[in-house]
């Protein structure tokens, strides 16, 4: 059985050239995190760049922010969730630089 760490995980998620999960399975992902609070006028940690930000956001910063998640589903006992979840997307799944 692989055990992913975060860094392998992050490693696994950027083959490719992937940039994130498409908008639908990446706001899945976000509902998967443990933890997750309003903040004022916005959440911890910020939300996915999707829906009105997902055309106007370039790929480093989508990488950054799905980043992000990654690393609090570590730091809350669910990277083995996620990790499972992220690794059974299909390619097509995926949004990757250059679309």
């Amino acid at each position: 059985m692989n055990v992913d760490t975060t860094e392998s995980l992050v490693a696994y998620c950027r083959e490719n050239k992937r940039v994130c999960p498409m908008p639908q399975h990446w706001s899945k992902l976000y509902n998967m995190l443990p933890d997750t609070t309003r903040k004022g006028a916005g959440w911890e940690p910020p939300l996915p760049l999707i829906l009105g930000a997902w055309d106007d956001t370039p790929a480093i910063l989508k990488m950054m922010r799905f980043t992000e998640h990654i690393e609090w589903a570590a730091a809350r006992g669910s990277l083995e969730v996620v990790a499972l979840f992220l690794r059974e997307l299909r390619e097509e799944d995926w949004f990757h630089v250059g679309e």
